[in-house]
């Protein structure tokens, strides 16, 4: 049993249109907090999109997904888990970027990082552009390589953009592989579709070893049976989960950056976390919110809702090994 700090304000005690929005309505737990010490699962917002090359707008992303998150309740609808009283978990805030710097902003966000993970704190973040997970994988895999399950419509491989700018939401997980972040026979990218300029970042991966599952072979195969596939690929060593927003057809979650039609529904969205149950998950992130995009909040419910349902399997997986 989680301690009541840590439990999140209920909408019996306080309607979910009032007081100040954090995770969830999770207490605000920043590193200089005497309590700090004793979270387990901190939510981070990770306020940046600098990494964006076309349509800007996932800097405010953590934003519209705090105000949202009201609407979590406290129980899984299915599996009754109850993760707030779980494992202790706390809004941990927002890592301040340099929006004028990239290497200064991931300087910032992996030294924010090695304070969480310095504390034992499991990360689970609110983006942000896919950039943001570079910087992240950078404290989360200090120790040595973690798989990774990642659900996109892009691979984010690319060498480089704009002739030599290797620092974009299209390159994270080359710069993660090359880094030795991540161990590329563990990596399994899902969902893939869309035009293409070329093969390069599918060249890269197949020469490295990590699998792609393109949105045709996921909607013939189901749910399921990727996802069998996918526990198997990551096997039982630490794994990241990355989650972009564009995983989800347009049609669900048009609040993003770079949409591509064809994917999957929000049902569909939610079953595939629940299918990690089992992983030894280290960290996870939500990205590519774009809410200039979608004003209305509906992209922002649905990534807040997959959160939920991420911090469910970390919080089980977290009680099962007797934490």
């Amino acid at each position: 049993m989680s301690d009541p700090f840590f439990h999140p304000v209920s909408g019996f005690d306080l309607p979910r249109f009032a007081g100040v929005p954090t995770f969830m309505r999770l207490p605000y737990v920043p590193p200089e907090h005497a309590r700090f010490g004793d979270v387990e699962v901190g939510l981070i917002g990770v306020p940046w999109d600098s990494g964006t090359t076309n349509r800007p707008g996932p800097r405010h992303g953590p934003r519209q997904l705090r105000d949202a998150s009201t609407m979590i309740r406290a129980q899984h609808p299915t599996s009754g888990m109850r993760p707030f009283e779980t494992v202790n978990c706390a809004d941990l805030g927002d890592v301040g970027p340099n929006p004028a710097d990239i290497p200064d902003s991931m300087e910032r966000i992996t030294a924010f990082y090695d304070k969480v993970m310095g504390a034992g704190i499991v990360p689970l973040t609110g983006g942000g552009d896919h950039l943001t997970s570079l910087p992240v994988l950078r404290s989360v895999a200090k120790e040595g390589p973690v798989g990774m399950v990642h659900f996109d419509s892009h691979t984010d491989l690319f060498h480089s953009y704009f002739g030599g700018t290797m620092y974009t939401h299209g390159t994270p997980f080359r710069r993660a592989v090359e880094e030795g972040l991540l161990d590329p026979k563990k990596v399994v990218q899902i969902g893939l579709r869309g035009t293409m300029y070329d093969t390069e970042d599918r060249d890269f991966a197949k020469a490295n070893g990590i699998r792609l599952i393109l949105v045709e072979e996921f909607h013939e195969r189901g749910v399921a049976d990727v996802m069998a596939e996918a526990r198997e690929i990551a096997g039982s060593g630490p794994t990241y989960v990355s989650y972009d927003i564009d995983f989800v057809d347009p049609t669900f979650a048009p609040g993003t950056g770079t949409p591509e039609v064809g994917g999957p529904n929000s049902y569909q969205a939610l079953q595939v976390v629940r299918e990690l149950e089992g992983l030894n998950i280290v960290g996870a992130d939500m990205v590519e919110v774009s809410p200039p995009f979608d004003p209305s909040g509906g992209t922002a419910f649905l990534g807040v809702s997959i959160m939920f349902e991420l911090l469910c399997v970390m919080a089980g997986q977290m009680k099962g090994a007797g934490a």
